[in-house]
């Protein structure tokens, strides 16, 4: 399945897990803070950004989080692995050229971004960008996809 949203962010939505991701839209670096290093990934215009919610959620803080990394270059953070943190973290992000959604990784423990953890339903679930469009692979049936509108419901105050 190939989705033209332009730079629009889509939502895939499954019973208990959604999973919203958007092309990057421009070039830039993409910090990724480990315990004890940092990495430094180019993103390219093509690129993805995916915010996993393996356990579902509100869709506003995903989507705030996407947008934190796509439009104002927020660093990615990583946990170590055994850390007690990774469960709790309801949203987790990835970023690259192609990304594969697992069910098989602790969430938040990962540099490497062409994986994120998704809920089963969501996994095996691929991700790419190309030529101003997403391109999905084994996107299961029972998943359903829509674009999100341009404006959040909810607007912040300007400060």
């Amino acid at each position: 399945m190939i989705l033209t949203p332009g730079d629009r962010i889509v939502l895939l939505r499954g019973h208990s897990s959604f999973l919203l991701c958007a092309r990057a839209g421009r070039k830039f670096p993409l910090m990724i803070e480990t315990f004890d290093s940092e990495y430094v990934q180019g993103i390219h215009p093509d690129d993805i950004i995916a915010v996993s919610a393996p356990e579902g959620g509100e869709l506003t803080p995903a989507r705030y989080l996407l947008e934190l990394v796509r439009k104002y270059d927020q660093p990615v953070l990583v946990l170590p692995r055994g850390h007690p943190g990774s469960g709790r973290l309801r949203y987790v992000i990835s970023a690259g050229p192609t990304i594969l959604l697992s069910c098989e990784i602790v969430r938040g423990t990962h540099p490497e971004q062409h994986l994120i953890c998704s809920s089963p339903e969501l996994a095996g679930l691929e991700i790419s960008g190309e030529n101003e469009s997403v391109r999905m692979k084994n996107l299961p049936e029972a998943i359903h996809w829509e674009y999100l509108p341009e404006n959040p419901p909810e607007t912040e105050q300007q400060l």
